[in-house]
């Protein structure tokens, strides 16, 4: 097996970590070590906390489209319904946003969800 000396990428590949590391608590921002489980567990909860985050804002969308449409005489899932009927595209964040930010205009979408639902439930 050949000698490996490894000086200078060793010395740039801990130190990259321990800059990862900075700012934790105690022997986890000095020690190779330590910080390497940290950083490593740090990264994994990052990955983990993108993909919950998603989840999380669709969920809070969901409960604001559902208190505006029932303000409108509609269930969540009756307005989904009739605007996928009405042909109308809007995803739940813009709907949430309308929700909030202008009723008036939620209340025009959701006039027309009501109208598309009731003629597919006559057709």
């Amino acid at each position: 097996m050949p000698r490996v000396k490894r000086g200078t990428v060793r010395r740039a590949k801990r130190k990259k970590l321990l800059g990862l590391a900075k700012g934790y608590f105690a022997n986890k921002s000095k020690l190779y070590r330590a910080a390497k489980e940290s950083v490593d567990t740090a990264l994994k909860y990052a990955f983990v906390g993108r993909r919950t985050k998603k989840r999380d804002f669709r969920r809070l969308w969901i409960v604001r489209i559902n208190a505006a449409a029932r303000e409108n005489g509609l269930t969540y899932g009756q307005l989904i319904n009739g605007l996928k009927n009405a042909g109308i595209t809007l995803d739940r964040k813009s709907l949430a946003d309308l929700a909030v930010s202008s009723p008036a205009a939620f209340a025009s979408v959701a006039q027309q969800a009501k109208a598309a639902a009731k003629t597919a439930a006559t057709a």
